[in-house]
């Protein structure tokens, strides 16, 4: 990239040797074994040895981008050279760009806030430890506005009480209206106050309560499909229990586990295993309503609950989307490569036939291991006696 000095240049070749010797040490290969190694690595598949190269080269491109505009080597700046150059995060890419056009160059000051910026809406510890110590602020100024209020009102009636006994014994009733009219301004005025500062107190309150909602829906949603977490469906599948038990409807669930997903990540990279997962979670969610659920249970494993649907029309369900997945021919984005077919498998199990849902839910993982070992891209139904 332009931009690089002779200076910087040098630097990041000598950091590159230096990587390449710590690298090696770290193999415990000699220089025969690693030559001999890359003699070997064209002779490999061609997809893989062009995801291969791919990698080699972004890799090399976020040196040049780093080195060019002079950034230090943190996880921060690796992280949103890496966003800018793959397109990966649209709103780094964008304000990148526009400073670049600017500007011509970046620092690390603007990377760590660019960087802050597009991770605001991340809930972390750190967030929710500030969240919950303001909500405990608020309640403290409410506590303290309203002891204040009454203390205020105390005041102002005993002041009353003084006055209205100077004006019963025949006091000067002019001077005694007059420190009337004072102390009722007073009071209106602190009134004023108590009610400005509890309006600003609701403001805030009102927009703590909408992040800690946002915290509580990131909390139990999985951030790459969209989809409810494991955590979420924890929680769904106590209350489908309950309503299938209260209405005596059949309940039954499944746990769907893409087939060779390392395979897929391995041979066609991390971006393109992302996708695929996006692509299963859509299909597994065409199949959701009010009686069927589906979350992301973990890696590359899906959960669905079925209320209303016996253990062997879930199968039948379940089936029809792994057929869809398997009959579809999905193509690499990254090279227009046409991917080897991909597949899942899946266990079934009726819930309302084990003890606990606990119980039911290893059933069905029984089942998927099962079919994991027949074979894979099929469904099984868990034996009831498990």
């Amino acid at each position: 990239m332009t931009g690089a000095t002779t200076s910087s240049a040098s630097q990041q070749h000598g950091l590159t040797d230096r990587l390449a010797r710590w690298a090696k040490g770290l193999s415990g290969k000699s220089d025969e074994d690693q030559e001999a190694e890359i003699e070997q690595r064209p002779r490999t598949g061609g997809a893989a040895n062009r995801e291969v190269n791919r990698r080699r080269q972004l890799y090399a491109d976020i040196g040049d981008f780093l080195f060019a505009h002079d950034l230090d080597l943190t996880p921060i700046n690796f992280s949103v050279a890496l966003d800018y150059l793959t397109g990966a995060n649209i709103g780094i890419e964008k304000a990148v760009r526009a400073v670049m056009m600017e500007r011509g160059t970046i620092t690390n000051g603007f990377i760590e806030a660019i960087a802050a910026e597009q991770r605001a809406d991340e809930v972390t510890p750190e967030s929710l430890s500030s969240m919950l110590d303001k909500v405990e602020e608020n309640l403290d100024q409410v506590t303290g506005l309203m002891h204040e209020s009454r203390n205020s009102a105390k005041d102002y009636g005993a002041a009353l009480q003084e006055q209205a006994k100077d004006l019963a014994a025949g006091g000067d009733s002019e001077s005694i209206l007059s420190r009337l009219v004072g102390l009722t301004r007073s009071m209106v005025e602190k009134t004023r106050q108590v009610e400005g500062q509890l309006r600003e107190n609701q403001k805030q309150t009102q927009a703590l309560k909408s992040s800690l909602e946002s915290a509580r829906r990131a909390a139990e949603h999985d951030h790459l499909t969209g989809l409810p977490n494991r955590r979420a469906f924890e929680s769904v599948l106590r209350d489908e229990l309950a309503l299938a038990q209260e209405q005596q409807e059949p309940l039954s669930v499944a746990f769907c586990d893409i087939d060779h997903f390392k395979i897929i990540n391995d041979t066609h990279g991390h971006d393109t295993g992302d996708r695929v997962l996006k692509f299963v979670a859509g299909l597994l969610s065409k199949v959701s309503d009010d009686h069927c659920h589906v979350a992301r249970h973990g890696g590359e494993e899906f959960v669905m609950l079925f209320r209303g649907k016996t253990a062997a029309e879930t199968c039948e369900a379940v089936d029809g989307v792994r057929e869809d997945l398997a009959n579809r021919s999905l193509v690499n984005r990254s090279n227009g490569e046409r991917m080897e077919r991909v597949s899942f498998s899946a266990g079934v199990a009726n819930v309302l036939a084990y003890e606990d849902p606990r119980a039911a839910l290893k059933a069905a993982d029984r089942a998927l291991y099962l079919a994991k070992e027949h074979g894979r891209n099929r469904v099984y139904l868990a034996a009831e006696t498990d």
